[in-house]
């Protein structure tokens, strides 16, 4: 009986080894898999690397263009708020302008009533009544001014 007791144990050995040879397979193989994930792991995050200095760089690059075109669309609204004020002067130099031609078309005019002889007309009355003559009177000026220039030039 002690045979049997001593191939029982050395079956029990034998059956737990083969366990353990299967068993450290498994572990060889599962332990390649995730070598095989690491150098996967890696190489995923060379690229995240790579992508993110790329991306740092185009950053940079933006923020000068932002910086180039910020200062660019100053320097432009300062140029259009200088035009701005000059166009407002113009008008205002051709505002007095038509006031003067005003004055001249209805000082040129002949005076059909007496009564209005004795009474000066105000001209703030008179040009909407007649802006078509003073528009008119205005771009006759203009057109003979623009001749006489042409004259002068050549």
């Amino acid at each position: 009986m002690t045979h049997w007791i001593g191939f029982v144990v050395e079956g029990l050995v034998s059956v737990l080894l083969v366990l353990t040879v299967v068993y450290c397979t498994m572990l060889n193989k599962q332990l390649r898999r995730l070598k095989a994930d690491e150098h996967a792991l890696k190489a995923t995050i060379a690229e995240l690397i790579t992508a993110t200095e790329i991306a740092e760089r185009a950053i940079a690059g933006l923020k000068v263009t932002v910086r180039d075109v910020d200062q660019n669309i100053g320097d432009r609204l300062r140029t259009a708020e200088r035009f701005a004020a000059d166009i407002s002067r113009q008008i205002e130099a051709g505002n007095l302008v038509l006031d003067r031609l005003t004055r001249v078309v209805l000082a040129g005019r002949p005076l059909t009533d007496p009564d209005a002889a004795a009474e000066p007309a105000a001209p703030a009355a008179a040009a909407p009544a007649d802006s078509k003559a003073v528009l008119a009177a205005a771009q006759a000026f203009a057109q003979r001014t623009r001749a006489r220039a042409r004259g002068l030039a050549a």
